[in-house]
């Protein structure tokens, strides 16, 4: 069966993303792959990062051959996607970056926190998103490698408070920074972003990169068929409420791979996830 998207990131992160373009384009057949056996990301030096996403993605064109690739993981895009754009030309990528310019039109003090890999926020495509979408704000950054490896390797099988326990931190970081929002630089948030928005409270907006994304995903394969983006979600958006909030309608040729385990409590979190929502899981890739 002809794969339409296959969704690449370190682990669960770009999950998210995947289950909102499916509920925009039910139809869609989708494939995820999270490269586990090189999570994380986000503490690889750009060589590092470029080497691993280069190998996983030879690995899924000759696998699926898909017709889009989203690479829906900010340290894999601002490191990587314009190598890969070179290497395959003949395939077709979207990438994922922070959602500065919402958070510029959100943000009332101009005062915007950036919630991301150490990777992503040293990276210079930071700077400039900044200077041309959020020119007149000031930037707060934060590396979170403990939550994003709490969200990879325990979220899905821990309670709320627990949830809470591991977010509390950066929040607070943000909220003694006098920030109004916060970016969700890194995909692995998605996971907990209604959580972070709970913790964060009204006075603070949480933003992120989902809709622009997977609006992106659905343009460009709209291209690739000759019809527009909302074309391709409009064709099956009579059904898109069936699709509840936990996946459980989606149809089972959407399915799951990873790269390898070094934890066997690796392995029950992603099984914990797929049946969450409704995904097969096709082992290794």
């Amino acid at each position: 069966m002809a794969v339409d998207f296959v969704f690449l990131d370190s682990g669960t992160g770009g999950i998210p993303y995947m289950l909102h373009l499916l509920k925009k384009s039910p139809d869609s057949k989708c494939v995820y792959v999270g490269d586990t056996a090189n999570f994380p990301y986000g503490n690889k030096t750009h060589e590092e990062v470029v080497k691993c996403v280069i190998d996983v993605v030879g690995k899924i064109i000759q696998r699926f051959n898909p017709k889009v690739i989203v690479l829906a993981c900010n340290t894999m895009s601002v490191n990587a996607l314009d190598v890969v754009r070179s290497i395959y030309p003949d395939n077709t990528f979207v990438g994922t970056v922070p959602a500065i310019k919402l958070a510029s039109e959100t943000s009332k003090n101009r005062r915007i926190g950036l919630m991301a890999t150490k990777s992503t926020i040293e990276h210079p495509y930071n700077q400039d998103l900044k200077n041309h979408f959020a020119s007149d704000c000031e930037l707060v950054l934060q590396p979170a490698p403990d939550l994003i490896s709490f969200i990879e390797h325990e979220a899905f099988t821990a309670s709320k408070e627990e949830c809470i326990k591991a977010i509390e931190p950066s929040v607070e970081f943000f909220r003694k920074n006098n920030c109004d929002c916060i970016i969700l630089g890194c995909t692995h948030f998605l996971n907990l972003a209604d959580l972070i928005q709970e913790v964060a409270g009204e006075k603070i907006k949480v933003v992120d990169s989902v809709e622009g994304v997977v609006n992106r995903a659905l343009s460009v394969i709209g291209a690739l068929r000759g019809v527009p983006a909302e074309g391709v979600a409009e064709k099956t958006a009579g059904c898109a409420e069936d699709f509840g909030a936990q996946g459980k309608a989606f149809p089972s040729f959407n399915t799951l791979y990873v790269t390898g385990f070094t934890d066997k409590k690796d392995e029950n979190e992603y099984n914990v996830i797929c049946k969450r929502f409704n995904l097969s899981f096709g082992g290794k890739l």
